[in-house]
């Protein structure tokens, strides 16, 4: 095996993120993958590891979960499949319940319903169970998207989890260790404030791009 590529911040895009995330996936001998990316910008990150995998690529729809009365502050998140992941510490903190979000969580709900119909129409998501998994983002800050993701895979009944970002908090990645089997990881770098700031050009993603990368793959 080659030399490790020598790798300096901030990567240049999404999509060398991506290739450089895939040298590394592809030495952990996975089997018959299934790629899943965390829309959208988890898309064009996953895009090119599906590719050098020779893996499907398909999305797993997340949604944030805000605060009752500040919906930028997130105090959770839901992925398709799953159910809502809430920060109980965080709330107690703010001094709500859980069921004080309730309204949000079934609002995100109907949101993250139209994504799925929007990027996927009548199709099913890829099998699951038994088999190798890779949900892919194209940063962690606070982690609240991709915990929700990893807990509906792992209901799912995945043989073999892997979570891939390119860039994350040094702390949020050690706090996800213990929702997957593997973590890789490109970099980690103190001082991390926001996944945006680790990136060239980190462009925002339409859903057009997120279906024309999808049908790239398929």
């Amino acid at each position: 095996m080659g030399a490790s590529r020598r790798v300096s911040l901030p990567f240049a895009d999404r999509a060398e993120a991506g290739t450089l995330l895939a040298e590394k996936l592809a030495r952990l001998g996975l089997a018959d993958p299934v790629i899943l990316a965390l829309p959208r910008g988890g898309v064009a990150v996953a895009a090119p590891i599906a590719q050098r995998l020779g893996a499907p690529l398909d999305v797993l729809v997340t949604r944030k979960i805000g605060h009752p009365r500040q919906p930028e502050l997130a105090v959770g998140a839901l992925a398709e499949g799953g159910e809502p992941v809430l920060d109980l510490e965080f709330l107690s903190r703010l001094g709500i319940t859980p069921a004080d979000v309730t309204p949000v969580v079934e609002l995100e709900r109907r949101e993250l319903d139209r994504r799925v119909a929007a990027y996927r129409g009548e199709r099913r998501l890829p099998r699951l169970a038994r088999r190798d998994v890779v949900v892919v983002d194209d940063g962690l800050a606070t982690g609240a998207t991709a915990r929700a993701a990893l807990r509906a895979v792992r209901a799912a009944g995945s043989r073999r989890l892997v979570l891939a970002v390119p860039v994350g908090s040094p702390r949020t990645v050690a706090e996800l260790r213990d929702e997957a089997d593997e973590v890789v990881v490109i970099a980690a770098p103190p001082g991390f404030h926001a996944v945006g700031q680790r990136y060239v050009r980190f462009d925002q993603l339409t859903d057009a791009d997120v279906l024309r990368l999808l049908r790239q793959r398929r």
